[in-house]
């Protein structure tokens, strides 16, 4: 009884979050404007959204910024999470928690405050200042991916790299990036995510002629249901979804991987493979 209680519990919370999206997504394929009634199935919202030329340039600047922001993102937390990582006593616990406020910090008290420092330094708003607001908010996203990773490492494995001729930066290279990479992907596609997701510190740092998807999006809200909407919502849905999966499949590859290699061959077996045959 209390296992079907659980199951069903988890069932409703999955309906109550997913319900809403499959009902957006069925009804992008509606002939009919209205959501009350099925006119039948049809594509014309799709071939009509990627000929709306306002929605095609919000996606370019929102591929451009998104792109820009998660690379170079990804750049500066690496190398900072290194750097927390090696640091030791009460630097590293402020760092940490200066590292935690972007992250618990309400949104819209980060945009407000980019926008006023955008203002004070007389910035013009636009490609710029967005970019520049997307990398902030991203940056501790990365560090906070990559720094599990940097936990799982042998503490002497960048001292052994050095003993055996490596230099410092071929240490790092050779050893330690491609020890983290896992972090390092996650951390990027996480950082694209919340880049393309992002609408608050967009809506504040971004000047004229300068548009977001998801600004665009709130505009053509305002003005009535648009089924072009429901179609962009689809696809926006779907190559998160995919990005999600192509994550999730990485890590189990890579988890797969350590347990294979953690294997110790049974002491009555035939053959080791650390001697050659038996």
């Amino acid at each position: 009884m209390v296992r079907i209680l659980k199951r069903t519990y988890i069932y409703l919370i999955f309906a109550f979050l997913y319900l809403p999206i499959a009902v957006l997504m069925v009804y992008s394929f509606n002939d009919a404007r209205s959501r009350g009634m099925w006119g039948g199935f049809t594509l014309r919202w799709y071939v009509e959204l990627f000929q709306d030329r306002t929605i095609m340039h919000s996606l370019y600047s929102t591929l451009i910024i998104g792109i820009s922001s998660a690379v170079i993102a990804t750049i500066i937390g690496t190398f900072a999470a290194i750097g927390i990582h090696n640091t030791r006593g009460v630097p590293k616990k402020l760092i940490m928690n200066v590292t935690y406020l972007p992250v618990l910090n309400p949104e819209i008290v980060t945009a407000i405050s980019l926008m006023l420092l955008f203002v004070f330094s007389k910035v013009r708003f636009g490609y710029l200042t967005l970019l520049l607001s997307h990398i902030t908010f991203n940056v501790p996203y990365v560090i906070l991916s990559v720094l599990p990773k940097l936990r799982q490492l042998n503490k002497h494995l960048y001292e052994a790299a050095l003993d055996l001729g490596c230099t410092p930066l071929q240490a790092l290279w050779k050893v330690i990036i491609p020890e983290i990479m896992p972090g390092i992907i996650t951390g990027l596609l996480l950082a694209f995510t919340l880049s393309i997701d992002d609408f608050v510190v967009s809506f504040f740092t971004t000047g004229s002629g300068v548009s977001t998807l998801s600004i665009t999006v709130y505009s053509m809200a305002r003005r009535g249901i648009n089924p072009k909407i429901n179609a962009l919502s689809t696809i926006m849905f779907t190559f998160v979804l995919a990005l999600l999966i192509i994550v999730n499949v990485r890590q189990a590859r890579e988890e797969r991987k350590e347990r294979n290699g953690r294997r110790v061959p049974k002491k009555d077996s035939p053959y080791d493979p650390r001697f050659g045959s038996a």
